[in-house]
């Protein structure tokens, strides 16, 4: 698997989630979020290695990312960043 590829993945994803999703109104709620997306994540990373399902775990990781840039991208200005 290629970096290259991920992001792309990555931006994918922030493209699906800006034209389903509404922006988000403030930092508290960009991090609840991300929070949910990360503990998405951690039920795959408990689970027994070997019943793991990775290409969920690698679904979960791109969707952090792609809220992570969200995040940055419609929280972190003037505007609402420090709402």
């Amino acid at each position: 698997m290629k970096v290259n590829e991920i992001l792309e993945d990555v931006h994918e994803e922030v493209i699906r989630a800006t034209t389903n999703w509404p922006q988000f109104n403030s930092a508290h709620e960009g991090y609840a979020v991300m929070l949910e997306e990360v503990d998405e994540l951690k039920a795959h990373v408990w689970m027994n290695q070997k019943r793991r399902n990775l290409e969920a775990m690698k679904k979960e990781a791109i969707q952090i990312a792609a809220m992570a840039v969200r995040f940055a991208v419609e929280v972190c200005g003037e505007d609402k960043g420090r709402k």
